[in-house]
């Protein structure tokens, strides 16, 4: 949510802060701008509502000569998402800019305050406050230093925040900070960079170095950079991180969207996570940082994510109970935040999140720490938040994922929370060796019945056009597949912006049956699995009504595909707790061939942010 990037070197600032911005477009936005500082020692800025291709034209006819500048993409929270809300904003004297990622919850407050003592207010944002203070605090004792009238300004604020500022009366200068918020900035021969994730600066560097919430950095023209603590004090011992990626792998690659680039990708990341993972005792996961003793008492797990990460949780429940014999339960992290969770001296907190920055379940994760319970993360991103939040974390290892719509993160993580479990039954006797070694051998069969399933795209292609004229769909499954449904549905919305609902498949007939007509899509997911039969009695009941009924089946279902229009075949699967890790592969693919149907960005959804950092 939000993009921020920031150079200040010896080249031209324009090139990096575009590609900066493009490859930030995967965190969801609706304007973007960018601000340089010439050599006349005055600010020149572009600004538009939409994507960074329009910037990108607006920016041919401005003339933006400067070797420093900041830029930014906005998700829109105070303001509408036009060309005056869009970032970066200017303090009254037009010398100082800033760009912000983030929540100003007193922003009121201090805006009527401004207007008081004579400031001229000129966007509907909660950012904009942020360049007056510092203006008031660079023309009083913070004259001539830019981080202490950065921390001044600060001091004053309530809320989330990553920010760039420069001003035109410190050439060669661009102040940082971090509040909640992610931002790294990275130190370089050519000049010193600044960005909301590692992603725009994986082509210049290979070492990153993470801000921690209260830190500032100055980034100066010559390459360098100093950190700084709340109190202003020199810290000369910043948190680092290596980018683990290359930078092509934030490219399209052949491929003509990212969506399919990621779909496809989801064998090599399981591979990764599985890698030696297998020990002669069991499952070798040290990120769990607790011993045996501490793992075999837990007695209730909570599982807590929003979105797609929630999903997760709901097939990690499955598996927690199944396999490790231990009670299991799933939050929503917007909701546990206003609950009041059963804690014991024994519960074990596992929160799910792609991004590591999630605003809703990071607050999940401190509260549930302070209320004395181990928090352990399941994320993509080295160096997040959660992370840091976390007392261990499994990174899932999937690569950047710059689709807006989570894929391969989501089979990734329910393969890592497989793993977790697999861990679990081991530590309180649920599972002796031999039966973990068989469970890990099946995770390890995933990747090539995943590769299977993408082989036969040509499926969901010809299914797709069911959709074209639909208004809203329908999908269920019954077992650990009634997640694949909500997954499924999810997907179809995200992308697509057709309505579809999910439901557990035996509650069909407690009302979603009065949507169905002749011709209305419904997806089953109907496995082979124990609850096949009453699945299929299901899809009696939606053909009886016309619909239109697509299923998700296992190779040589004869009964199903006779009573359905489609089919989309998935390889027999050698447990039915891991079928959703393959079904889910058709309903990736169905939704993304709907959305081009229909004519839709599969990349950038509209409204959509890829890391929620407000709550």
């Amino acid at each position: 949510m939000c993009g921020i990037v920031g150079y200040t070197g010896k080249k031209q600032a324009q090139q990096f802060l575009l590609e900066g911005l493009a490859a930030l477009e995967y965190r969801g936005y609706d304007s973007a701008g960018l601000e340089v500082l010439s050599p006349d020692g005055e600010l020149h800025g572009v600004k538009c509502s939409g994507r960074v291709a329009t910037l990108a034209e607006r920016c041919k006819t401005a003339n933006l000569v400067g070797t420093q500048g900041i830029a930014h993409t906005r998700w829109a929270t105070h303001g509408a998402p036009t060309d005056r809300n869009a970032h970066p904003h200017l303090d009254c004297t037009g010398r100082i800019a800033i760009v912000h990622n983030g929540i100003i919850e007193n922003f009121q407050e201090i805006r009527s305050y401004l207007r008081q003592h004579g400031h001229t207010i000129a966007t509907d944002t909660d950012t904009e406050v942020i360049a007056h203070l510092i203006e008031d605090a660079w023309a009083g004792p913070a004259k001539g230093d830019l981080v202490a009238a950065t921390r001044n300004a600060l001091a004053r604020l309530r809320g989330s925040w990553a920010l760039a500022v420069e001003c035109a009366d410190a050439p060669g200068e661009i102040v940082v900070a971090r509040q909640g918020s992610p931002v790294v900035v990275a130190s370089t021969p050519d000049g010193a960079y600044a960005a909301s994730d590692a992603m725009p600066l994986a082509g210049v560097t290979k070492h990153v170095i993470s801000l921690e919430d209260g830190q500032l950095a100055r980034l100066s023209a010559d390459g360098s950079v100093q950190v700084y603590d709340a109190d202003g004090l020199p810290n000369d011992h910043p948190m680092t991180l290596d980018i683990d990626f290359d930078a092509s792998a934030a490219t399209l690659g052949g491929y003509s969207d990212f969506m399919a680039k990621e779909i496809s990708e989801q064998p090599e990341a399981i591979e990764r996570l599985l890698k030696g993972r297998l020990t002669e005792h069991g499952i070798e996961l040290d990120e769990l940082s607790m011993t045996k003793e501490e793992l075999a008492s837990i007695d209730r797990v909570y599982l807590v994510a929003c979105g797609t990460s929630y999903h997760v949780c709901l097939i990690a429940r499955e598996l927690i109970e199944r396999w490790a014999k231990i009670q299991a339960v799933c939050e929503y992290a917007s909701e546990l935040n206003y609950k009041e969770p059963m804690i014991t001296d024994h519960t074990l907190c596992v929160i799910v999140t792609q991004s590591g920055e999630t605003a809703d379940t990071l607050t999940a994760a401190k509260r549930m720490r302070a209320m004395g319970c181990k928090v352990f993360a399941i994320t993509n991103v080295l160096g997040s938040t959660a992370a840091r939040e976390s007392d261990g974390t499994m990174y899932v290892q999937a690569g950047p994922e710059v689709c807006v719509a989570s894929t391969k993160a989501y089979t990734a993580q329910i393969v890592a929370a497989s793993l977790m479990t697999l861990r679990l039954a081991y530590a309180n006797g649920s599972m002796d060796t031999g039966e973990i070694q068989r469970r890990y051998h099946d995770l390890e069969q995933l990747p090539d019945l995943i590769r299977e399933v993408l082989s036969r795209r040509w499926q969901d292609k010809k299914v797709a056009k069911a959709f074209r004229k639909a208004h809203s769909a329908l999908f269920l499954g019954r077992g650990v597949n009634s997640t694949t449904a909500y997954e499924g549905a999810l997907k179809l919305k995200e992308i697509s912006y057709l309505h579809a609902e999910a439901y557990p498949a035996g509650e069909m007939k407690h009302g979603p049956i009065a949507l169905l007509e002749p011709g209305f899509p419904v997806v089953a997911i109907v496995p082979a699995d124990h609850v096949h039969d009453k699945t299929v009695s299901n899809i009696q009941e939606v053909q009886a009504r016309g619909a239109h009924c697509i299923a998700v089946a296992t190779d040589g279902d004869v009964e199903v595909a006779q009573q359905c229009e489609d089919t989309l075949w998935i390889p027999p699967v050698p447990e039915e707790e891991l079928v959703p890790v393959v079904a889910i592969v058709h309903l990736q693919m169905l939704a993304r061939y709907v959305a081009l149907e229909r004519g839709c960005d599969v990349d950038k959804p509209r409204n959509l942010a890829k890391s929620v950092t407000v709550e």
